[in-house]
């Protein structure tokens, strides 16, 4: 096992859900941390919660979707934190109904975030990896992104086109000895989730705290194993 202590972990959608329980996690294995998300107001919470830890961290106000601002917001993070060793691609948006309710912006809005939000960072990111010859990318899909489901061909479509950019990724970069992984959780108790009228049961819910625990435990193996399964980690072992 590695130690993450003193590596640098950028997170998008860092503010809430998922990333804000996976920038506590890192914060706790000593990791410097850079954190994006849409509004200043969203990393009050997180904000506090890692001060209270004494974690060193930045925030950064941007939308994926956009690449200018992705590109604004990672220069800001990397000139503060001086790189960085570890990505994290957490923001997501989704939006249900069946395919002829959904309009074409609707559709647009999923993809760009989901999908063009990922290669927009990634892009950013990934030559500073590069030219260190080291470091980690994990992308977030879902259950989604392995079966379709009724009411979500838009958030489908992306998470399948996160697992097979994350698999040609890993291909391309495993040479730089960078390490690609796409998770597919199935329901994660977030402000997304919560609430679903469709799915009472709230045991069916995995915590958000489990899932960054999962991967912070990842990240500290030297070597992983590419595998296909249900709620898999697609890697390159090296």
């Amino acid at each position: 096992m590695q130690s993450l202590n003193g590596k640098k972990a950028l997170i998008t959608g860092g503010s809430r859900g998922i990333g804000r329980a996976t920038a506590i996690a890192l914060a706790k294995e000593g990791v410097e941390l850079g954190l994006i998300a849409r509004s200043e107001e969203s990393f009050e919470v997180v904000r506090n919660e890692l001060t209270a830890l004494g974690a060193t961290f930045v925030t950064a106000v941007a939308d994926v979707s956009k690449e200018d601002e992705v590109q604004q917001a990672i220069k800001e993070i990397e000139d503060q934190l001086g790189g960085i060793d570890i990505l994290i691609n957490n923001a997501g948006v989704g939006v249900r109904g069946s395919f002829q309710e959904l309009s074409t912006d609707q559709w647009k809005k999923v993809l760009d975030t989901n999908v063009m939000g990922i290669v927009h960072v990634t892009k950013a990111a990934l030559p500073g990896m590069i030219e260190k010859n080291k470091g980690d990318i994990i992308n977030i899909s879902s259950m989604s992104g392995l079966k379709g489901t009724v009411g979500s061909s838009a958030y489908s479509a992306s998470k399948f086109a996160v697992v097979g950019l994350s698999e040609s990724l890993m291909q391309e970069v495993r040479q730089h000895n960078i390490r690609v992984s796409v998770l597919t959780p199935s329901l994660v108790e977030t402000d997304f989730t919560r609430g679903r009228d469709h799915e009472p049961n709230p045991e069916k819910f995995m915590q958000a705290e489990d899932l960054a625990e999962y991967m912070v435990s990842q990240l500290k193996l030297e070597q992983r194993t590419f595998i296909k399964s249900a709620a898999h980690w697609a890697t390159n072992p090296f």
